[in-house]
């Protein structure tokens, strides 16, 4: 398809989805459900107009794209965490994105070794690959802003911003054992010291320490000159720094960027507290200090307190962030509907259904034990974990670390099956559940209040 044709595709996907989001929102379609379908008509399946091989050249720009789009959602993912660090969200984060990936990883080697019949290595890069939840089409079950405390969203964001801390050791590991005579005993030691300890803890200073301190000094650098003009770059520098720089001594970039976006709402957290303090704000009034500042009037805006300054610097960042992360996402997702046709199959379709209906359930269910969760939540966890973007660019990973050999290309059919069947089984059920769970907590609220009532009047 010519340039101009991809543009007016584009056009029109875009003004329809705008035209449209009324809808969509309140029906059981997405929007990146309607990007999937545009890419599978206008692919080798439907129309023939375009086709996207996964070649060496396709792969590597599909990293690019796929990381950008992780960076960014992974940053804002942790600017939206507005939790204090003994909230219990966390340590519910934590049972998710470790104990809970742990097991989906271990599950899916082992459909992947007596089901498909596949060695060790290749079974655990298949699991590492499709296990984590993805930050980036998790947008109608994670948390909206930093004021939403809501406790299943929460751990939905929370678990998709930590989960590659154990999902990438593992794809990393079955790489190192998927060269040509390594074992175990031969790599362990590297991986354990290097590819997991040093990977985290690294990814971890860097990003919370980047996105403190250059939160910090930006605040206080526009605060001095009382300026209020557009902070996008400055939440640009904070992304691509703390990247960059974990990727150039070997920790986990992605970390990096989720722990610097929970750095620089540190700051916004401190801020607010000292200007609080200060007698500046009312004291009793704690919410985001982006809510205090409206970005319609800039023009003349007077900055009274350093609360407003981090206001805008962080109100910036999660509208500059949010407004990247989709168009990325869309293009990816239309790119996985363009390919999906040739890739699609059964084969896919029975994994992912393993995936998303029995072996994520158990994990989570597993992994949650002895938590004060109601049952109810739990399965809702166990069913929102939507794979996207994360398992692309793991695929685009492996394979630019020199995964072949013959199972290669059913390997990638079934991660793009999987991707596919996740985008459209959780984009049609997610709007009815959640609808369903505001439908029930509301109910459980009014009956509380009646009891109450009742109680008070006696």
């Amino acid at each position: 398809m010519p340039t101009l044709g991809w543009l007016l595709f584009a056009a029109t996907l875009l003004l329809v989805t705008s035209f449209l989001s009324g809808w969509i929102h309140r029906g059981p379609v997405t929007t990146f459900a309607i990007y999937l379908l545009g890419g599978v008509v206008v692919g080798p399946g439907v129309l023939a107009l375009t086709h996207l091989p996964l070649t060496l050249d396709h792969i590597h720009w599909l990293r690019v794209a796929s990381e950008a789009a992780m960076v960014v959602s992974l940053f804002i993912t942790g600017l939206k965490l507005r939790l204090r660090f003994r909230d219990g969200g966390w340590r519910m984060a934590l049972r998710l994105a470790l104990v809970a990936m742990i097991l989906t990883v271990a599950g899916m080697v082992l459909v992947s070794m007596f089901g498909l019949g596949w060695p060790l290595p290749l079974a655990l890069a298949l699991a590492a690959i499709v296990s984590p939840t993805d930050p980036v089409l998790a947008s109608l079950v994670s948390v909206d802003d930093a004021r939403d405390d809501d406790a299943l969203r929460v751990a939905i964001s929370g678990e998709a911003g930590m989960n590659d801390a154990t999902a990438l050791p593992m794809l990393v590991l079955a790489l190192a054992l998927l060269a040509p005579g390594a074992t175990f005993a031969d790599v362990w030691s590297h991986w354990l010291t290097v590819d997991v300890l040093w990977s985290l803890a690294g990814g971890v200073v860097v990003g919370f320490l980047g996105g403190w301190g250059l939160g910090h000094l930006g605040t206080h650098l526009r605060h001095a000159t009382r300026d209020v003009a557009p902070s996008d770059f400055l939440a640009l520098g904070i992304m691509i720094g703390v990247y960059a720089l974990a990727e150039a001594i070997h920790a986990s970039g992605f970390l990096a960027a989720f722990a610097a976006g929970v750095g620089l709402r540190r700051v916004e957290l401190r801020v607010s507290r000292h200007v609080a303090d200060e007698g500046k704000a009312d004291p009793d009034d704690l919410a985001p200090a982006e809510t205090r500042v409206n970005p319609n009037e800039r023009a003349g805006f007077a900055i009274d307190h350093a609360g407003q300054t981090v206001g805008w610097v962080v109100s910036d960042a999660l509208s500059f962030g949010e407004t990247v992360e989709r168009l990325i996402a869309a293009a990816l997702v239309l790119a996985v509907g363009v390919a999906a046709m040739p890739a699609l199959s059964w084969t896919g379709v029975a994994v992912a259904m393993a995936l998303m209906l029995v072996i994520r359930p158990i994990a989570v269910w597993l992994a949650t034990i002895g938590s004060p969760v109601p049952w109810q939540r739990r399965l809702l966890i166990g069913w929102f974990g939507i794979r996207g973007l994360g398992s692309l660019n793991y695929l685009a990973f492996a394979i630019g670390h020199g995964l072949g050999g013959d199972r290669l290309g059913a390997l990638e059919g079934i991660v793009i099956t999987v991707v596919t069947v996740s985008i459209l089984a959780h984009g049609v059920s997610v709007t009815p559940l959640m609808r369903w769970r505001a439908n029930a907590l509301a109910a459980k609220r009014d009956a509380a209040a009646s009891l109450g009532a009742r109680g008070t009047n006696r």
